[in-house]
């Protein structure tokens, strides 16, 4: 029997992603990055938080809205075997399913009352951007969640730091302390689309408000400008 669903956000990440490109392509990989959980007007009730100080890490589950798309496909191009592989998008993580939902366990680094937004949840290690839809959150339990022992098929490890990262002095003091080392992270990463390996490309992100303009040749990425009052 065939049946539908509607369902709507009950919150909006707040990040310093403007876009989809640049974001961690996992969640949890840069634990520098912070991000805010901003609650739906209706959904304002602290009351449903009540407990949920007690858990160090929580699960976003949200929608992947910058990649909807018409139809589905039974195989997708993992960006984790170089974007040549095809593999069952069952088998994947990729934004391009027959419904666009995504989930991802993010640090709880806080619960905080605000004047404007009600109480937030200030999370680490989040790979969404700015805006994205949150549809629901739960507690991660680490006796139910965690399998040590699990497999994990062709993405057994974390992809990790692959390149290094060299930023002229004068642009580096651009981007806000607190931020650098999420950036520098995030740029360590390789943020590229895995079919495009042109040197002499310069490609660009918005981050926290500016935007980030880099090149990569072999192992090193260079950052090229980085400009003010951009990225939005």
């Amino acid at each position: 029997m065939s049946q539908e669903f509607s369902m709507k956000p009950i919150a909006r990440i707040r990040s310093d992603f403007s876009g989809k490109f640049g974001v961690p392509r996992q969640s949890g990989l840069v634990e520098a990055l912070e991000a805010l959980v901003v609650f739906e007007p209706e959904y304002r009730d602290s009351a449903a938080l009540r407990g949920l100080e007690g858990f160090s890490h929580v699960w976003l589950i949200w929608v992947f809205d910058r990649a909807a798309r018409e139809g589905w496909s039974p195989t997708v191009r993992p960006p984790r075997l170089g974007g040549n592989t095809r593999l069952g998008v069952f088998a994947t993580r990729s934004p391009f399913r027959p419904n666009p939902i995504a989930l991802s366990a993010v640090t709880l680094a806080g619960i905080e009352d605000t004047r404007e937004r009600g109480t937030v949840l200030r999370v680490r290690g989040a790979d969404l951007a700015d805006g994205t839809p949150i549809l629901d959150i739960k507690p991660y339990l680490p006796y139910a969640d965690c399998r040590p022992e699990a497999l994990g098929g062709f993405a057994p490890v974390p992809a990790g730091e692959t390149l290094a990262v060299e930023c002229p002095a004068e642009l580096w003091e651009r981007v806000p302390p607190e931020r650098r080392e999420a950036l520098r992270a995030v740029l360590a990463l390789d943020p590229r689309p895995r079919y495009q390996r042109d040197p002499e490309r310069v490609y660009g992100f918005g981050f926290a408000g500016l935007e980030v303009r880099f090149s990569v040749a072999g192992e090193t990425l260079r950052v090229r400008e980085i400009l003010e009052g951009t990225g939005t």
